[in-house]
C-alpha cells in the first residue's frame, strides 16, 4: 500500500513540475531534463508512469480543461452557454496551457499519429457534447453539424486570442452565444 501511495506522490510532483514548466517557459522549457528534475525524481521513475512527455503535457492539459468543464461528470446538464464559457475560461485563465494544447494540436497531430488520435478524439467529444446540449434547447434540429461549426468558431477564436493579445475572446464568445443559443 505504501508503494502504490509513493507512485501517487510521484506522479502528482511529475504533473505539478510539468504543469509549472508549461506555465512558466511553455513547451521548450518542459523539457524531459527540466521536468525530472522540477520533481526530484530520475528518468526512470518517470517512465514507470509515462510513456512519453506528451503524454505527461496532454495529461496536465486534459486536467486544465476538466477544471473548468461545467458538469465533468458529463451526466448532461451543462448548457450550450455553459460549455462556451468553460471553453473561454480555459483560454483566458488557462493561457499557458491554453497555448501548449494548441500547438500539440495543430503542430504535434500533423506530425504525430498519435497525438493526431488523441486531438481527434479530443475534438469529437467536445462536439458530441456541444451537440448533447443543443439537443436539449433545441431538439431535432441539425444540432451535429451546428455544434461543429460552433466548435470550429470558438477553436478560430482561441488561435486569434493566442495569436493576437488584443483579440477579445469573451466578446466574442457571448456574441456566439446569442448567435447560436435559444432565447429563454
Amino acid at each position: 500500500m505504501a508503494r502504490y501511495r509513493v507512485g501517487l506522490e510521484t506522479r502528482d510532483r511529475i504533473l505539478a513540475a510539468t504543469r509549472d514548466l508549461l506555465a512558466e517557459g511553455g513547451l521548450e522549457g518542459a523539457t524531459l531534463n527540466a521536468i525530472c528534475r522540477r520533481a526530484r525524481i530520475q528518468p526512470g521513475s518517470f517512465y514507470n508512469l509515462f510513456d512519453s512527455k506528451e503524454e505527461v503535457v496532454l495529461t496536465v492539459v486534459r486536467q486544465a480543461i476538466t477544471a473548468v468543464d461545467p458538469d465533468p461528470s458529463g451526466k448532461g446538464s451543462d448548457s450550450v452557454s455553459d460549455l462556451i464559457a468553460a471553453y473561454v475560461r480555459f483560454i483566458t485563465e488557462e493561457e499557458p496551457l491554453a497555448r501548449v494544447y494548441l500547438r500539440m494540436a495543430v503542430g504535434g497531430a500533423l506530425t504525430d499519429r498519435a497525438m493526431a488520435g488523441r486531438v481527434l478524439r479530443h475534438h469529437q467529444a467536445r462536439v458530441a457534447r456541444f451537440a448533447e446540449a443543443m439537443n436539449r434547447d433545441t431538439p431535432g434540429a441539425d444540432n451535429p453539424l451546428r455544434a461543429e461549426a460552433l466548435v470550429a468558431a470558438l477553436n478560430g477564436y482561441a488561435l486569434q486570442s493566442l495569436l493576437d493579445p488584443g483579440f477579445d475572446v469573451a466578446t466574442h464568445a457571448e456574441r456566439l452565444v446569442a448567435a447560436v443559443a435559444p432565447a429563454g
